[in-house]
């Protein structure tokens, strides 16, 4: 019985631990992070249920590749719901996604988008996908609220050095 309890946990911990490597944020404790920041960060805002979120993420992952050595970061910010993020389902959703454990992953613990959009950019109606590139060395500031090409981002990312 014991050993069966202890496989029980062990299941458990192996299914819910993923949701632990997520970390939540609120959206001051993500502006305070970015314009602490010493070099170029790229933080996209996607959802699962978002497909050209999901379709262009592949993209940020292959310039982010290119230019990880530059010192550029990628943020990726689930903007799902608290019950999958709290489940372990965004984690597994992550999970099965070949290359995006290599961005540093937060869901965004936000649910009154009139609150959060403007603390974010002033001009944000709250549309995903949506990309923050920050330079905060060099006062470099651009978010883009539409989907993005591998090429798009690069050059974007270009004008932040």
């Amino acid at each position: 019985m014991k050993n069966i309890l202890a496989f029980i946990c062990v299941l458990f911990f192996i299914y819910n631990g993923y949701a632990q490597d997520i970390k939540s944020i609120k959206a001051p404790d993500l502006v305070k992070t970015y314009e602490s920041g010493k070099g170029v960060m790229v933080i996209n805002f996607w959802s699962t249920w978002c497909k050209p979120c999901i379709e262009e993420i592949p993209h940020f992952l292959k310039v982010y590749e290119e230019l990880k050595s530059k010192g550029v970061e990628l943020w990726l910010v689930s903007q799902d719901t608290r019950e999958l993020y709290n489940n372990g389902k965004l984690g597994n959703y992550i999970k099965s996604k070949e290359g995006w454990n290599k961005a540093k992953l937060f869901w965004f613990d936000e649910t009154n988008a009139d609150y959060y959009c403007p603390i974010i950019d002033k001009n944000w109606s709250g549309v995903i996908p949506a990309t923050l590139i920050v330079n905060p060395a060099k006062g470099y500031r651009k978010f883009i609220e539409e989907s993005m090409s591998a090429e798009q981002l690069m050059k974007e990312i270009e004008k932040a050095f």
